[in-house]
Protein backbone atom coordinates (compact mmCIF):
# COMPACT_ATOMS: atom_id res chain seq x y z
CA UNK A 1 0.00 0.00 0.00
CA UNK A 2 1.60 3.40 -1.10
CA UNK A 3 1.56 6.30 1.67
CA UNK A 4 0.05 9.44 1.43
CA UNK A 5 2.96 11.42 2.71
CA UNK A 6 5.17 10.52 0.04
CA UNK A 7 4.83 12.56 -3.43
CA UNK A 8 3.89 10.97 -6.56
CA UNK A 9 6.89 12.39 -8.01
CA UNK A 10 9.24 10.57 -6.17
CA UNK A 11 8.53 7.34 -8.01
CA UNK A 12 8.54 7.87 -11.48
CA UNK A 13 6.65 5.79 -13.78
CA UNK A 14 9.04 2.74 -14.49
CA UNK A 15 10.22 1.80 -10.87
CA UNK A 16 8.69 0.25 -8.31
CA UNK A 17 8.70 -0.83 -4.61
CA UNK A 18 10.80 -4.40 -3.98
CA UNK A 19 8.72 -6.85 -2.97
CA UNK A 20 8.19 -7.22 0.76
CA UNK A 21 9.68 -10.58 0.61
CA UNK A 22 13.03 -8.81 -0.93
CA UNK A 23 13.89 -8.03 2.60
CA UNK A 24 15.17 -11.47 3.24
CA UNK A 25 18.06 -10.75 1.35
CA UNK A 26 19.29 -8.08 4.00
CA UNK A 27 20.19 -11.36 5.81
CA UNK A 28 23.47 -12.12 4.26
CA UNK A 29 24.19 -8.97 6.09
CA UNK A 30 25.70 -11.50 8.41
CA UNK A 31 27.98 -13.49 5.58
CA UNK A 32 29.26 -10.10 4.18
CA UNK A 33 30.43 -8.27 7.44
CA UNK A 34 32.13 -12.02 8.56
CA UNK A 35 33.80 -11.75 4.53
CA UNK A 36 35.04 -8.61 5.73
CA UNK A 37 36.43 -10.14 9.37
CA UNK A 38 38.24 -12.57 7.13
CA UNK A 39 39.77 -10.18 5.00
CA UNK A 40 40.71 -8.12 7.76
CA UNK A 41 42.80 -10.95 9.65
CA UNK A 42 44.56 -11.88 6.34
CA UNK A 43 45.57 -8.16 6.14
CA UNK A 44 47.36 -8.82 9.46
CA UNK A 45 49.01 -11.84 8.55
CA UNK A 46 50.00 -9.94 5.49
CA UNK A 47 51.20 -6.82 7.39
CA UNK A 48 52.74 -8.51 10.07
CA UNK A 49 55.11 -10.44 7.32
CA UNK A 50 56.04 -7.47 5.48
CA UNK A 51 59.16 -5.01 6.35
CA UNK A 52 58.02 -2.34 8.24
CA UNK A 53 60.04 0.24 5.04
CA UNK A 54 57.45 -1.30 2.51
CA UNK A 55 54.16 -1.14 4.47
CA UNK A 56 53.33 2.69 3.63
CA UNK A 57 50.30 2.77 1.29
CA UNK A 58 50.44 5.44 -1.22
CA UNK A 59 48.95 8.56 -0.45
CA UNK A 60 46.01 9.98 -2.42
CA UNK A 61 45.71 13.39 -2.49
CA UNK A 62 41.59 14.05 -2.54
CA UNK A 63 40.60 14.14 1.06
CA UNK A 64 37.53 11.52 1.41
CA UNK A 65 34.47 12.10 3.63
CA UNK A 66 31.93 9.03 4.06
CA UNK A 67 28.02 10.01 4.32
CA UNK A 68 25.93 7.17 6.10
CA UNK A 69 21.78 6.01 5.28
CA UNK A 70 18.68 6.78 6.24
CA UNK A 71 18.37 6.49 9.74
CA UNK A 72 22.32 5.47 9.87
CA UNK A 73 25.23 7.59 11.43
CA UNK A 74 29.26 7.63 11.11
CA UNK A 75 29.29 4.50 12.70
CA UNK A 76 27.50 2.55 10.40
CA UNK A 77 30.90 3.30 7.56
CA UNK A 78 33.69 3.08 10.01
CA UNK A 79 34.74 0.02 8.49
CA UNK A 80 34.97 1.53 5.26
CA UNK A 81 37.12 4.05 6.64
CA UNK A 82 39.69 1.79 8.35
CA UNK A 83 40.12 -0.13 5.19
CA UNK A 84 40.45 3.24 3.08
CA UNK A 85 42.47 4.36 5.54
CA UNK A 86 44.94 1.92 5.09
CA UNK A 87 44.62 1.73 1.45
CA UNK A 88 45.98 5.65 1.83
CA UNK A 89 43.52 7.85 1.71
CA UNK A 90 42.78 10.48 4.27
CA UNK A 91 39.04 9.90 5.24
CA UNK A 92 37.11 12.07 7.52
CA UNK A 93 33.18 11.44 8.65
CA UNK A 94 30.32 13.75 8.20
CA UNK A 95 29.29 14.19 11.97
CA UNK A 96 25.57 12.98 11.08
CA UNK A 97 24.86 10.91 14.28
CA UNK A 98 21.70 9.85 12.98
CA UNK A 99 20.53 10.78 9.79
CA UNK A 100 16.32 10.82 10.44
CA UNK A 101 16.50 15.00 9.47
CA UNK A 102 15.45 17.44 6.83
CA UNK A 103 17.09 16.68 3.86
CA UNK A 104 18.28 20.11 3.01
CA UNK A 105 19.53 20.71 6.38
CA UNK A 106 21.70 17.72 6.13
CA UNK A 107 23.12 18.71 2.94
CA UNK A 108 23.72 22.39 4.13
CA UNK A 109 25.63 20.65 7.37
CA UNK A 110 27.49 18.32 5.08
CA UNK A 111 28.48 21.53 3.04
CA UNK A 112 29.23 23.33 5.87
CA UNK A 113 31.72 20.03 6.91
CA UNK A 114 33.17 19.97 2.95
CA UNK A 115 34.27 23.49 3.05
CA UNK A 116 35.87 23.12 6.31
CA UNK A 117 38.19 20.03 4.74
CA UNK A 118 38.93 22.49 1.67
CA UNK A 119 40.18 25.30 3.47
CA UNK A 120 42.16 22.58 5.86
CA UNK A 121 43.81 20.45 2.89
CA UNK A 122 43.84 23.14 0.19
CA UNK A 123 42.11 20.54 -2.47
CA UNK A 124 38.72 19.35 -3.43
CA UNK A 125 36.74 16.05 -1.44
CA UNK A 126 35.54 13.16 -2.78
CA UNK A 127 32.26 11.94 -1.42
CA UNK A 128 31.11 8.19 -0.39
CA UNK A 129 27.71 7.83 0.36
CA UNK A 130 25.21 4.87 1.07
CA UNK A 131 21.81 5.18 -0.14
CA UNK A 132 20.45 8.49 1.24
CA UNK A 133 24.15 9.49 1.85
CA UNK A 134 24.69 9.00 -2.14
CA UNK A 135 21.72 11.39 -2.83
CA UNK A 136 23.46 13.76 -0.38
CA UNK A 137 26.44 13.44 -2.29
CA UNK A 138 25.17 13.83 -5.83
CA UNK A 139 23.36 17.15 -4.94
CA UNK A 140 26.22 18.89 -3.42
CA UNK A 141 27.99 17.66 -6.31
CA UNK A 142 25.24 19.42 -8.55
CA UNK A 143 25.17 22.84 -6.44
CA UNK A 144 29.16 23.00 -5.10
CA UNK A 145 31.84 21.41 -7.75
CA UNK A 146 34.23 24.07 -6.31
CA UNK A 147 34.19 21.94 -3.12
CA UNK A 148 33.56 18.33 -5.08
CA UNK A 149 35.96 16.35 -7.30
CA UNK A 150 33.78 13.40 -7.09
CA UNK A 151 31.20 10.97 -5.32
CA UNK A 152 31.12 7.05 -5.04
CA UNK A 153 27.28 6.26 -4.19
CA UNK A 154 26.22 2.95 -2.70
CA UNK A 155 23.01 1.78 -3.08
CA UNK A 156 21.58 5.39 -3.72
CA UNK A 157 18.06 5.31 -5.56
CA UNK A 158 18.51 8.62 -7.37
CA UNK A 159 15.85 8.58 -9.54
CA UNK A 160 13.15 7.33 -7.47
CA UNK A 161 13.12 8.33 -3.81
CA UNK A 162 10.52 6.73 -2.77
CA UNK A 163 10.89 3.02 -5.11
CA UNK A 164 11.81 1.48 -1.86
CA UNK A 165 10.54 -1.44 0.36
CA UNK A 166 7.45 -0.34 2.32
CA UNK A 167 9.30 -0.46 5.82
CA UNK A 168 11.19 2.19 4.89
CA UNK A 169 8.18 3.54 4.10
CA UNK A 170 7.00 3.29 7.61
CA UNK A 171 9.59 4.35 8.89
CA UNK A 172 9.43 7.81 6.30
CA UNK A 173 5.55 7.67 8.16
CA UNK A 174 6.81 7.54 11.62
CA UNK A 175 9.12 10.68 11.63
CA UNK A 176 6.53 12.59 10.04
CA UNK A 177 3.63 12.05 12.56
CA UNK A 178 6.58 12.42 14.95
CA UNK A 179 7.01 15.99 13.41
CA UNK A 180 3.64 17.18 13.27
CA UNK A 181 3.50 16.41 17.02
CA UNK A 182 6.07 18.85 17.32
CA UNK A 183 9.45 16.97 17.98
CA UNK A 184 12.38 18.80 16.47
CA UNK A 185 14.99 17.46 13.74
CA UNK A 186 13.24 14.94 12.18
CA UNK A 187 11.81 14.79 8.24
CA UNK A 188 8.53 16.77 8.28
CA UNK A 189 6.00 16.29 5.55
CA UNK A 190 7.84 18.99 3.43
CA UNK A 191 11.23 16.47 3.13
CA UNK A 192 8.89 14.05 1.78
CA UNK A 193 6.31 15.41 -0.10
CA UNK A 194 6.83 19.34 -0.37
CA UNK A 195 9.35 21.90 -1.81
CA UNK A 196 11.69 20.28 0.27
CA UNK A 197 11.72 17.34 -1.40
CA UNK A 198 10.98 18.45 -5.13
CA UNK A 199 14.03 20.73 -4.44
CA UNK A 200 16.00 17.58 -3.09
CA UNK A 201 14.89 15.65 -6.36
CA UNK A 202 15.47 17.90 -8.81
CA UNK A 203 18.94 17.91 -7.47
CA UNK A 204 19.37 14.65 -8.00
CA UNK A 205 18.12 14.79 -11.40
CA UNK A 206 20.12 18.11 -12.25
CA UNK A 207 23.57 16.90 -14.87
CA UNK A 208 26.62 16.39 -12.95
CA UNK A 209 29.74 19.29 -13.47
CA UNK A 210 32.27 18.69 -15.52
CA UNK A 211 35.16 17.94 -13.80
CA UNK A 212 33.34 16.08 -10.67
CA UNK A 213 33.67 12.37 -11.04
CA UNK A 214 30.81 9.90 -10.57
CA UNK A 215 30.82 6.35 -9.87
CA UNK A 216 27.11 4.47 -9.05
CA UNK A 217 27.50 1.33 -7.05
CA UNK A 218 24.50 -1.09 -7.12
CA UNK A 219 23.67 -4.64 -6.09
CA UNK A 220 20.09 -6.60 -7.70
CA UNK A 221 20.36 -8.31 -5.05
CA UNK A 222 19.23 -5.21 -3.15
CA UNK A 223 16.42 -5.57 -0.46
CA UNK A 224 15.71 -2.11 0.62
CA UNK A 225 15.30 -0.17 -2.88
CA UNK A 226 14.50 -0.67 -7.26
CA UNK A 227 18.16 -1.18 -8.20
CA UNK A 228 17.52 0.28 -11.33
CA UNK A 229 16.47 3.65 -9.46
CA UNK A 230 20.27 3.39 -8.72
CA UNK A 231 22.05 3.35 -11.83
CA UNK A 232 22.49 7.10 -12.82
CA UNK A 233 23.09 7.37 -16.42
CA UNK A 234 25.21 10.15 -16.12
CA UNK A 235 27.39 7.80 -13.37
CA UNK A 236 30.04 4.91 -14.75
CA UNK A 237 27.96 2.15 -13.31
CA UNK A 238 29.31 -0.81 -11.13
CA UNK A 239 27.23 -3.73 -10.05
CA UNK A 240 28.28 -5.68 -7.04
CA UNK A 241 26.91 -8.60 -5.71
CA UNK A 242 25.76 -7.69 -2.03
CA UNK A 243 22.48 -6.78 0.41
CA UNK A 244 21.44 -3.02 0.74
CA UNK A 245 23.24 -2.72 3.77
CA UNK A 246 25.99 -4.77 3.32
CA UNK A 247 27.38 -2.57 0.81
CA UNK A 248 28.99 -1.01 3.34
CA UNK A 249 31.11 -4.03 4.86
CA UNK A 250 31.51 -5.91 2.37
CA UNK A 251 35.09 -6.46 1.15
CA UNK A 252 34.52 -6.70 -2.46
CA UNK A 253 32.14 -3.83 -2.60
CA UNK A 254 35.09 -1.79 -0.25
CA UNK A 255 37.27 -2.43 -3.27
CA UNK A 256 35.42 -1.14 -6.04
CA UNK A 257 35.31 1.80 -3.69
CA UNK A 258 38.94 2.33 -3.96
CA UNK A 259 39.26 1.91 -7.35
CA UNK A 260 36.71 4.08 -7.85
CA UNK A 261 38.37 6.61 -6.01
CA UNK A 262 41.74 6.54 -7.16
CA UNK A 263 40.29 6.62 -10.59
CA UNK A 264 38.25 9.56 -9.94
CA UNK A 265 41.38 11.21 -7.85
CA UNK A 266 43.99 10.75 -11.14
CA UNK A 267 41.35 12.25 -13.41
CA UNK A 268 40.87 15.31 -10.83
CA UNK A 269 44.59 15.79 -10.87
CA UNK A 270 45.14 15.59 -14.78
CA UNK A 271 42.35 17.98 -14.67
CA UNK A 272 44.38 20.35 -12.50
CA UNK A 273 47.48 19.95 -14.67
CA UNK A 274 45.89 21.27 -18.16
CA UNK A 275 44.27 23.90 -16.59
CA UNK A 276 48.00 25.39 -14.70
CA UNK A 277 49.70 24.52 -18.19
CA UNK A 278 46.63 26.40 -19.99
Amino acid sequence: MRSSTLASFLRPEGFERPHPAAVLREGSLVTEAGRFALRAVGDARTRRATPYAARASSRVSDPVILVPGFMAGDGTLSLMHRSLRAQGFRTYRSHIHANIGCTLNAAAQLESRLESIVIRRGTRVQIVGHSLGGMLARGLAVRRPDLVSGIVTLGSPMLAPAAHHISLTASLDVLVRLSRAGVPGLMSEECVAGSCARQSFDESRSPVPLGVGFTAIYSRRDGIVDWRACVDPLAVPVEVTASHVGMAVDPRVIDHVTTALRRQALGSALEVDRSETA
